[in-house]
């Protein structure tokens, strides 16, 4: 039984400059005779050109998600005593009239500890409506709910104009204005630290250079 237990021997990863020209192809990787180091196969590669934008994880999840929202239950439990805030929150999304394509929340919304993409996309639809009530006196605070859902929604087309690119720059804009008001709620408190709100920067320059433009 002493054997049983024991943890596999780790086979270490044969080196690059060690690898023949098949043993390279076998692991998806180019081999060229007379360059030894991997660093000369890929000379003048900007690696950050090669990488897309991703609308699921930077903006639904990351963006709206794991900052905006959060952001905006801490800022309505600062109003309100938190266990009022949670409830007034669930009461609005439970109180939203049936209507085609619209999700039925609940009236347990703040409980669910996990969503899918598909529900980030449908709580999108309905939360500026859902939370301006609770919002009022606030209007900066709405303005910037506005602005990220704008910027989400603008950069899921799947074409874009000269005029849909300036919308997408008014949103960034406005989200960059009105940002400050919710930095206190981030542990940092620091924009440049917040690495999926700093790729929203990054946006128009890639959907010019990479998507499709009519």
């Amino acid at each position: 039984m002493s054997g049983f237990n024991r943890r596999p021997r780790r086979r270490h990863a044969q080196r690059y400059e060690d690898m023949s020209v098949e043993a390279a192809n076998d692991v998806g990787l180019w081999k060229f005779e007379n360059c030894p180091y991997i660093a000369d196969v890929y000379t003048g590669c900007n690696i950050y050109t090669s990488m897309n934008v991703d609308r699921m994880h930077q903006l639904l999840k990351g963006v709206f998600k794991d900052y905006t929202w959060e952001w905006m239950v801490d800022f309505l439990k600062g109003i309100y005593v938190t266990e009022k805030a949670l409830e007034l929150i669930d009461e609005r999304f439970f109180a939203l009239p049936r209507f085609s394509n619209i999700r039925q929340f609940g009236d347990k919304l703040t409980r669910v500890k996990q969503w899918t993409g598909s529900e980030y996309k449908d709580m999108l639809k309905v939360w500026l409506a859902a939370l301006a009530p609770l919002l009022k006196g606030h209007p900066n605070h709405l303005k910037f709910l506005k602005s990220v859902t704008d910027f989400i929604l603008i950069a899921g087309y799947h074409s874009h104009t000269e005029t849909t690119l300036r919308y997408l720059q008014d949103a960034l804009y406005g989200i960059s204005r009105n940002i400050h008001l919710f930095l206190p709620y981030h542990h940092n408190q620091s924009i440049s630290k917040i690495p999926k709100i700093h790729s929203l920067f990054h946006y128009l320059e890639c959907i010019k250079e990479i998507w499709f433009r009519r």
